[in-house]
C-alpha cells in the first residue's frame, strides 16, 4: 500500500484545510503543536485539537502508532501527529519527556534556533554540541519513543544527536544546503551521517528553504529530491512541506522570537519581508501534494522509490519509532 505523508505542517487549523487533506488523499500529517509554549500551554493546544477531533470525526483523527496511518487509508481520514519544534513543553522537567509522550506527542526538536537547555540551534555563532541535560533528555526520548528532530538546530549539536541517540533520528523539515544554502539546510556531510544512522529526512517546500524562494519550479525541487536521496539513502527521505496555509505574517514573529527578545528576529527573511513569503506555485495546500509524484519520477526516481518519499518511507519510521525501547536481553532474562 501506497501512503500520502507529509512530515511538517504548522497551518492555522480549520474545517476547510481539514476538508483540502481528504480531497488530496493525504493520509497523515505531522503538525507542530509547540513553538514557545510550557507544559500547560501545549496541552491547552491539544485541547483545542480535541474539539477539532470531536467536531470532524469524518475527517481527522489523533494519531499516535503507524497503524492509524493505515486506519486512516481505510476509513477515508487523515491521521494527526503531535509534534514540538521546541523543548520548551517539558520546560526543565525531563518527566515530562513520557507525560507528554503518553498525551500523544511523537517528534520533539531539541532546539528552535537557539540555545536551549538541550542543544545549539542553527542561529547561533557557537554550536557547543548537546548539554549534559540535552544527553539524558534524548536518552529518555528514545526510551518512550519521543522521536529526536534537529531540523533547527546546528551542525555540531545534530552531529552529537546522531551520535548520543540510539534510535534513528529526524530532520523532519530541511534541505541540503549544497542545493540552496539556507541556515536551516543542512551539509553534504551530515545528511550523509544522518543516513549512515538511519535517520530521516523530510524535504521542505518552505520558500526560504529554496532555491529562487517562491519562484522555485517543481522540477528543481525535485532534482533537489534526487540528491537527497543519493545523500541521505532511498528509504530515509520523505516530505516535510513546513506549510504554514493561511497563518496571518503576525505568526512569523510568534515562530522566530518567542518571548525571548524584544526585537524581531528576521532570520531566514529580510527586515523589509518579516512576514510569511509566497508559496511555490505547485504547492498552496495539501490538494498539491500528490502532485509532486510526476516530478519525482521525472527527476529520475523510480516508482518503488518515489512511493517512498511520498509517504511509505515516514510510515516506516513511524513503525519503528514511536513505540518504547525494547529492554537490552539481560534486562529482559532478569525480568522473566
Amino acid at each position: 500500500m501506497t501512503y500520502l505523508i507529509d512530515g511538517l505542517q504548522y497551518a492555522n487549523w480549520s474545517e476547510k484545510i481539514f476538508r483540502q487533506m481528504r480531497e488530496g488523499g493525504v493520509d497523515a500529517v505531522h503538525v507542530t503543536i509547540t513553538y514557545h509554549e510550557t507544559f500547560r500551554e501545549t496541552v491547552l493546544v491539544m485541547e483545542q485539537w480535541n474539539r477539532w477531533f470531536e467536531k470532524h470525526p469524518d475527517l481527522i483523527f489523533q494519531g499516535r502508532t503507524a497503524n492509524d496511518v493505515r486506519i486512516a487509508r481505510e476509513t477515508g481520514r487523515t491521521a494527526i501527529f503531535f509534534g514540538s519544534q521546541n523543548p520548551s513543553c517539558i520546560e526543565d522537567d525531563i518527566g515530562l519527556v513520557e507525560i507528554l509522550h503518553t498525551l500523544g506527542l511523537r517528534f520533539m526538536q531539541l532546539t528552535y534556533n537557539n540555545q536551549s537547555l538541550l542543544a545549539s540551534g542553527c542561529y547561533e555563532k557557537d554550536d557547543t554540541g548537546l548539554t549534559r541535560m540535552g544527553k539524558q533528555v534524548v536518552t529518555e526520548m528514545n526510551r518512550v519513543g519521543l522521536v529526536v528532530d534537529m531540523s533547527h538546530s546546528g551542525e555540531r549539536s545534530t552531529f552529537e544527536a546522531i551520535e548520543h541517540s540510539t534510535r534513528p533520528i529526524t530532520i523532519s523539515h530541511a534541505n541540503p544546503a549544497s542545493w540552496h544554502a539556507a541556515l536551516r539546510n543542512k551539509s553534504d556531510d551530515l545528511l550523509r551521517a544522518l543516513g549512515a544512522s538511519g535517520g530521516f529526512l523530510g524535504l521542505s517546500a518552505y520558500p526560504h528553504h529554496l532555491r529562487d524562494g517562491g519562484n522555485c519550479t517543481l522540477q528543481s525541487w525535485c532534482d533537489m529530491a534526487a540528491l537527497a536521496v543519493d545523500l541521505v539513502g532511498p528509504t530515509n527521505v520523505g516530505i516535510g512541506t513546513d506549510l504554514c496555509q493561511d497563518q496571518p505574517d503576525s505568526i512569523v514573529e510568534w515562530m522566530r522570537v518567542g518571548r525571548w527578545s524584544k526585537t524581531i528576529d528576521y532570520g531566514e527573511g529580510s527586515a523589509d519581508n518579516a512576514g510569511f513569503p509566497p508559496m511555490p506555485t505547485w504547492f498552496n495546500d495539501n490538494r498539491d501534494l500528490a502532485g509532486i509524484r510526476a516530478g519525482l519520477r521525472a527527476a529520475g526516481l523510480d516508482a518503488a522509490t518515489t512511493d517512498g518519499v511520498m509517504g511509505d518511507n515516514w510510515f516506516a519510521f513511524f513503525d519503528k519509532s514511536f513505540g518504547a525501547q525494547t529492554a537490552p536481553k539481560n534486562i529482559q532474562s532478569a525480568a522473566e
